[in-house]
């Protein structure tokens, strides 16, 4: 299955969550789009409650669903820790999401192109895989030849804050996963045992 390239306002619509992360979507029409997104929608099933979920927190780190399973999968041979929290620290230690959450992108999908495109290196190699697994420590900053762009100054401007786990260098445009997240630091909104329910069933 190839990676949804369609309007993301749409589908934030249609699950009810922000996946730019700025709730534009939402605040704008905050119903499902469609014909029938304002009249009465039916009571979700346990399933459709759990595929509810999962495809949130799938479309929001921007995965296809084999590349998303496989690392749920990875997540259940990790001795220590519950399933569903450790699938949310590795979907956060993805290099797409920590150049987001460093702040050198305003969303995910800007993210994954600014990976794309090389401008991102990691411990002064350049990196292009969006994929690519972050530790603890590890430098991520922008190539040298890329520090002038607009878009990435602008995302460090906007910048309200960042989290705990990371620390960011604005005048070198470089930064660092300090430590795995804890699972209260992560979207509080997503209920991640109901996806190990989903693909346990």
């Amino acid at each position: 299955m190839s990676r949804y390239t369609g309007p993301s306002w749409r589908i934030s619509r249609r699950l009810g969550v922000s996946l730019s992360g700025t709730g534009k979507e939402l605040n704008r029409r905050p119903y499902a789009p469609g014909d029938h997104g304002q009249g009465r929608r039916q009571k979700l099933s346990e399933y459709g409650t759990q595929l509810r979920e999962k495809q949130k927190l799938r479309f929001t780190y921007g995965m296809t669903e084999r590349q998303f399973y496989n690392l749920f999968k990875r997540a259940g041979k990790i001795s220590e820790g519950t399933h569903g929290t450790n699938f949310m620290i590795l979907l956060e230690r993805r290099l797409d999401n920590m150049v987001y959450r460093l702040g050198l992108a305003t969303t995910r999908r800007q993210a994954r192109q600014l990976v794309n495109h090389g401008h991102i290196t990691v411990d002064g190699k350049r990196v292009d895989i969006p994929s690519y697994e972050v530790e603890v420590g590890q430098v991520i900053s922008v190539r040298e030849k890329s520090k002038d762009m607009t878009i990435i100054k602008g995302a460090v401007e906007a910048v309200v804050g960042r989290p705990q786990y990371v620390q960011f260098d604005a005048d070198k445009l470089e930064g660092s996963l300090t430590r795995f997240p804890q699972r209260e630091e992560l979207d509080a909104e997503l209920d991640d045992s109901l996806i190990v329910e989903y693909y346990n069933r």
